[in-house]
């Protein structure tokens, strides 16, 4: 029997959870549990599937493992499978769906990080300084969402709970709930200039390289939040800069970059308007346990031969 190899190089309480529940679940099944590339590599002969999120998948895994037939990222992008070249002929599944709790959460942190200003709450704080002033809250203001996938399902119900009105931006869905109204791409620019808040929330690829750029920049409100939590190549990077550093928008709230790790050199990193997390959307402290009805789920579809029927299968 081919093996099922398991990556887990970044959190080994999550490494630790696998290794207690799919031995249990599959007693049957062949497990192989790596925490680094060198043994994943040296593991791939054997493996006919793999469990990974899809950047610890590593180069030349896929060409390295002849009986690989299926791939299960536990990350709901999946472009690094394509850059490292994975073929055709390998099913690939993602888990898409299972972030939205923790990405929802990001995005009411930014958002009421720049209401509340809180950079200057804790720096009034540290100064022993008792400093009232108006506050801005989020009840009736207008966010705007790029892309409407279970993600922004997920973040739609929060606004919605706390009194937004929510609009989204999409070409595929029309009417979604929790969401007052959806428009479609072309709109994009029209919508941007009623909002308070953009949260961007595509997935990237050659339709939406820099879906947001210098104009829809110049379109927004002089103190409308952006947030971008999908990827950073969606975003005209040059552009938002300078939309922040002349202070056309009121701020910004970044968990991708069009590079990452984002360089010490990059002006992101000097303004008072922005706001820099290190790519922690998708992190979560029951991040295995949220998975794991969606692996065990295909798993067994996988050990029953039944590759078709796997749950969240994406097209490279």
């Amino acid at each position: 029997m081919d093996e099922i190899v398991v990556i887990e190089e970044e959190n080994p309480l999550e490494m630790a959870h696998w290794q207690g529940v799919l031995p249990r679940a599959f007693p049957d099944a062949r497990s192989h549990f790596v925490n680094n590339a060198a043994d994943a590599i040296r593991a791939a002969p054997a493996a006919g599937a793999v469990i990974a999120k899809a950047h610890s998948v590593p180069a030349g895994m896929a060409h390295a493992a002849p009986h690989l037939r299926w791939i299960q990222a536990l990350t709901t992008g999946v472009d690094h499978l394509l850059e490292i070249g994975v073929p055709k002929s390998v099913v690939v599944t993602n888990a898409r769906g299972a972030h939205g709790p923790q990405m929802s959460e990001l995005a009411f942190f930014y958002m009421l990080s720049f209401a509340r200003d809180v950079r200057q709450v804790l720096a009034d704080q540290e100064a022993g300084r008792w400093h009232r002033r108006g506050q801005r809250v989020l009840l009736d203001k207008n966010v705007l969402i790029v892309g409407i996938g279970a993600i922004a399902e997920s973040l739609a119900a929060r606004c919605a709970a706390f009194g937004m009105n929510v609009v989204g931006i999409s070409d595929s869905r029309h009417q979604v709930p929790h969401f007052a109204e959806v428009h479609p791409r072309s709109a994009l620019i029209g919508q941007v200039a009623k909002a308070d808040f953009i949260v961007v929330l595509v997935p990237y690829g050659p339709g939406t390289h820099h879906m947001i750029d210098a104009a829809v920049f110049a379109a927004m409100k002089p103190d409308a939040i952006f947030i971008n939590i999908a990827r950073g190549k969606v975003v005209d990077q040059d552009a938002m800069i300078a939309a922040l550093e002349a202070r056309r928008i009121g701020g910004a709230g970044l968990d991708v970059f069009t590079e990452e790790p984002l360089p010490q050199t990059s002006a992101l990193w000097r303004l008072d308007n922005v706001m820099i997390t290190p790519r922690i959307g998708g992190m979560s402290d029951s991040y295995a346990p949220q998975l794991t009805p969606l692996v065990s789920a295909n798993i067994a579809r996988y050990l029953a031969g039944d590759l078709d029927g796997l749950e969240n299968r994406v097209t490279l």
